[in-house]
């Protein structure tokens, strides 16, 4: 599964842990992998993910996004993976828990 591969990958060359949902108790600074869509043509797979980075202040937050959308960019290195490219990436600062949080949107081709 390439959400599997993505969370090893980050937990590799991030040194913030990663998550697939948020936890009851969390770290002060981690990132959340989200599959927010995907399609197959031609056996090749196309999937969307959106990964979160939270950290205590804004700047955190924004550096650790810096830090992800770098480790993204090797990501494409991996066998099953044919290319990964940055959609957006933004501010999304959680307003109901006041937690910051940054958020990159990956489109990745894939095997």
């Amino acid at each position: 599964m390439i959400e599997v591969e993505i969370k090893k990958f980050l937990d590799g060359h991030l040194n913030v842990p990663s998550f697939f949902e948020r936890e009851n108790s969390m770290p002060t600074s981690y990132v959340v992998v989200e599959r927010t869509g995907g399609r197959s043509e031609n056996k090749l797979k196309s999937s969307t993910f959106a990964i979160q980075s939270y950290a205590p202040s804004l700047y955190e937050a924004a550096s650790l996004n810096e830090q992800v959308k770098e480790v993204m960019e090797l990501f494409d290195h991996v066998d099953i993976v044919s290319g990964v490219h940055l959609n957006s990436d933004y501010n999304f600062t959680d307003t109901e828990t006041k937690e910051y949080r940054y958020q990159a949107v990956f489109d990745i081709n894939h095997y």
